[in-house]
């Protein structure tokens, strides 16, 4: 009997689809890690040899997008560009040479009763993504869930329907052509919301559900999933600068943590600026900002400084722009910009500039979010710039994971015991 095609509903169901899911990732479980390897490398391949149908089915995406008024953000977001194709078959790779974590031993120890106990990590088994406008996503997960020994079903959203169905094609073919199931990949985007239900209750099918995207995405997966959920969240990140802040650093640092890409989530979307800092340093960070392109949004201090700032209001300190705005705030202390980062935060990433060192290690002890920096831009809480290869997602829950999120966080663990007859008294 013939496997239905995947894409085809009328031979086809999204539970149907996550069933093969999980019955490959018993034989995905089983691979070496030089046979994971291989399938990576056979999907970077796929992928630069069809560089040109990867960028036709985006331009398609995108001009369906800009159609549909989407936004500039998403639509930076959805673009594959030559350039960003290559990237993706390079942070295949560079995946495939990240260390296989499958079997690695976390600890163990040996029992009074001769006992030995080992725990080891294994595959989650069926990885599931939902996600949006993001078709670099559909590689770089597939890409992990692989190396960690997992299978995949993904959920990209209508606003990369073309690129995504594309991409999943060519990595399965990738994976048949060097003898891998290419069930082990699977989309159930051609379900639509039906195919996102599917995977949110997919429970026995289904290990664990990680969602990207906007707060609203975010907030409907975590709320209504029956299966275990790896919670990522949208960054209100903060730079704080205090009177020894260099000015230069300063500078430098909030402009290319709010221009080099504003629709990110690591992108800054808040500056706080200590009051005894502010007369040097707010006309410089701000007029910078501004010949960028960038719309500053400031509280009377700022504005007074400063000539073209927009009134800030209440809902400005929480908001994630996503785009070429900033907000930029002066408090009197470190303890309220420490107050404003804990009310306003949704625990993402916060950097502080300043050459004072009780100030540094104050401001990594107390900020309670995913990644804490001093004297660097917020654009590095990236999976790819801490050496992940690529990254599933910026977790901001505290449980299992925080943070960029790799290879050894789509693991579980388990205990081996290996006794010699003994039983229990």
């Amino acid at each position: 009997m013939s496997t239905p095609a995947a894409g085809d509903p009328t031979a086809d169901s999204a539970q149907q689809r996550l069933a093969r899911a999980k019955e490959a990732s018993r034989s995905i479980a089983r691979l070496t890690s030089g046979e994971k390897g291989a399938a990576l490398e056979s999907i970077a391949r796929a992928i630069e040899s069809n560089v040109e149908r990867i960028v036709t089915a985006n331009g398609l995406d995108i001009e369906h997008g800009r159609e549909n008024a989407i936004g500039d953000a998403l639509i930076d977001r959805l673009r594959l560009d030559e350039k960003r194709v290559t990237a993706l078959a390079s942070a295949v790779r560079d995946v495939a040479a990240l260390p296989d974590p499958i079997g690695q031993v976390l600890g163990g120890h040996r029992m009074p009763n001769g006992i030995a106990l080992e725990q080891v990590r294994v595959p989650f088994g069926v990885v599931g993504a939902i996600y949006e406008a993001r078709p670099n996503v559909t590689v770089d997960i597939a890409a992990l869930a692989l190396r960690a020994g997992n299978a995949v079903v993904l959920r990209g959203g209508s606003a990369a329907r073309m690129s995504n169905t594309v991409l999943v094609e060519l990595m399965r073919e990738a994976l048949e052509a060097v003898g891998v199931d290419r069930e082990a990949i699977q989309t159930v985007d051609d379900f639509g919301r039906d195919g996102a239900k599917a995977l949110m209750h997919g429970r026995g099918f289904v290990d664990v559900l990680v969602p990207r995207g906007s707060a609203s995405l975010i907030e409907t997966v975590v709320t209504e999933s029956t299966v275990p959920v790896i919670e990522t969240g949208a960054g209100v990140v903060h730079i704080v600068l205090d009177e020894s802040a260099p000015l230069e650093w300063a500078r430098d640092i909030v402009v290319n943590a709010k221009v080099q890409r504003p629709s990110v989530c690591n992108a800054v979307e808040t500056v706080l600026v200590l009051r005894q800092a502010a007369p040097l340093l707010v006309p410089v960070v701000a007029s910078a900002l501004q010949s960028e392109g960038v719309a500053v949004h400031g509280d009377d201090v700022v504005a007074g400084l400063v000539s073209g700032v927009i009134p800030a209001t209440e809902e400005d300190w929480a908001t994630e722009y996503l785009s070429l705005d900033i907000s930029m705030k002066v408090v009197d202390t470190l303890d309220d910009a420490l107050a404003h980062i804990r009310k306003y935060s949704t625990g993402h990433t916060e950097s502080i500039i300043t050459t004072d060192s009780r100030n540094i290690e104050r401001f990594l002890a107390e900020v309670d979010s995913a990644v804490v920096m001093a004297n660097a831009s917020t654009r590095f809480t990236d999976g790819g710039e801490f050496g992940f290869g690529a990254e599933v997602g910026i977790s901001t829950q505290k449980l299992h994971t925080r943070g960029p999120m790799g290879v050894s966080e789509l693991t579980s663990t388990k205990w081996l015991a290996r006794g010699t007859g003994q039983t229990r008294g």
